[in-house]
Order: C-alpha cells, then structure tokens, then sequence
C-alpha cells in the first residue's frame, strides 16, 4: 500500500476536495456537461481541453481536464502498490485544485456503495483513498485516473459561457474514458463548431 507519507498527502487533500465535492450528491436542476474549449480560449492549462464538469451546490461547479495525460502513472506514484503497476495507462492532469490527490472516474452502470459519487450518465467519481485503491485494484480497465480537479466559483463558469469560452455538449462515459485523447478535442470542436453554423 502507499507509504505513510502518501497516504498523509491524500488524506489531507482528500479534505480539501471533501469541502466541494460532498454537495455534487444533492439535487440539482442543473445536469452536468462536457465542456469543450473553443480555438479563441488561449490559456496554457485550459485551452485545447475537453473538461467533464458538474454544478454543486451554491452556483459553484467542479470538473476534470479529460484530454491531458501527463508523464506519470500509479506506479511510479505509489511503487509499494502493486496492484498500481499493473495499470499502464498514464495519470491525466484533472485540474489545478488538489494535485496530490488521485481522482478515479468509472464507468458503472446502476449505483454503487463504496462513496463515489455520480458525477455523469454511468460515470462515477471516487475521492475517497479507500474507494480510489478498490477502483485501481479492480475496475482500472472501466475507469480514469486523475491528479488535480477543476473548481469554478459560484458564478464563474456562467461567466465564462457568457464569454463564448466554451462549446457545451452532453457528456458520454465512453468518450470521456476513451483510451487515446489524441485529436479528440480538434474531433469536437469540429463537430461542434459545424452544429453552431446550423443553429
């Protein structure tokens, strides 16, 4: 299992994303959506991103950065963890909030008992360290593995929208979990930029 220190880290964060996360269960008229940076949104986090995202409550949103695998995997983040080196996919930059907690979304169909919470048609976010090593040590081939999350402010998002910063598409588990991301952003921004000179 992780070393100590590790375990600290996550627990600590872990709290940190407990304060935005614990909300997201509560029901909202609001469903969530996949947001998916125009060409004039230039910004060296966000631009180019795909970003599966979810209103809390108190007009704030939480997402993750779906198309940014980094350098890292879970071996290399937990190497006394075996059942981590036995997933090769690379750990993708969910945002700049909580960089050292791992995040999982899977892909499940029904509800599940573990904590992690519905964040999307049959995708589920886990924060949890407890539930995130279940999901490593089991569903890694249903699920994504992320460092950091995205937080917008009450408010915030509504203003970047107004700002034409964003297409807004409905989110699906198998392309927010889609293996290779490589051209998945110019693939829909094309798509969605064809449907806006339809509208």
């Amino acid at each position: 299992m992780p070393g100590t220190k590790v375990l600290f880290l996550r627990a600590l964060a872990a709290s940190s994303a407990a304060f935005f996360l614990a909300s997201a269960t509560a029901a909202t008229p609001e469903e969530p959506m996949l947001l998916v940076a125009k060409r004039s949104f230039e910004d060296p986090v966000y631009g180019s991103t795909i970003v599966l995202a979810r209103p809390v409550q108190g007009g704030g949103h939480v997402g993750f950065i779906v198309n940014k695998p980094t350098k890292l995997n879970l071996a290399e983040l937990f190497p006394e963890h075996e059942p981590s080196k036995k997933v090769a996919d690379p750990l993708f930059l969910g945002g700049t909030v909580d960089m050292n907690l791992v995040f999982a979304l899977v892909e499940t169909h029904g509800s599940r008992k573990d904590g992690a919470i519905p964040i999307a048609p049959d995708l589920f976010l886990a924060y949890e360290t407890k539930a995130v090593d279940r999901i490593i040590e089991s569903e890694s081939d249903h699920a994504r593995f992320f460092l950091g999350m995205v937080v917008w402010r009450p408010g915030q998002l509504d203003d970047e929208l107004d700002r034409g910063l964003w297409f807004v598409d409905e989110p699906e588990a198998k392309l927010v979990l889609r293996r290779k991301t490589d051209g998945l952003w110019e693939e829909l921004v094309r798509r969605l930029e064809a449907r806006e000179h339809t509208i």
